[in-house]
């Protein structure tokens, strides 16, 4: 299980190697994406809180990252934050997620993004439930929920 102490470890001094790479153009994933998934995952974008479903959806299955399908975390590290954003307490595997110092807007947190395809996922914030306590602030456009049936 990650603590916030190996999150701020892989931010600091490298990420988990990750199981394989995708590297598309900016035209590319232009093609692939929708105009929001695009600015959320490729240009570090943010969506508006409380703007999907996805946050008080609680079905069993998987969530995948949106641009190159990875699948990076699980309804049962799930948990209802009140941010406004899908929020997890781990990822699927310690590799599916890059951690990268975010010092924007005069702030201090960790970006979490896809380790396969580095797609902007969202932030990591050590405010989460116990045993780890930690919170996985996710932008629902940055994902797509995968079924019982597929995962």
């Amino acid at each position: 299980m990650l603590q916030w102490s190996d999150v701020v470890k892989f931010a600091t001094h490298g990420n988990p190697k990750p199981a394989r790479k995708i590297q598309k153009s900016p035209e590319e994933w232009q093609q692939l994406l929708t105009p929001e998934q695009y600015y959320v995952t490729r240009k570090k974008g943010t969506e508006r809180a409380h703007s999907s479903d996805m946050c008080s959806l609680f079905a069993p299955g998987k969530y995948a990252c949106v641009c190159c399908g990875t699948v990076l975390f699980d309804s049962e590290e799930k948990f209802e934050s009140g941010t406004g954003w899908p929020s997890f307490t781990q990822p699927l595997s310690e590799n599916a997620v890059a951690y990268h110092k975010d010092i924007s807007f005069g702030m201090y947190r960790i970006e979490a993004s896809c380790n396969i395809c580095e797609a902007h996922l969202g932030h990591v914030f050590p405010d989460g439930p116990p045993p780890s306590g930690l919170r996985y602030c996710i932008n629902a456009v940055a994902l797509e929920k995968l079924g019982d049936e597929l995962s």
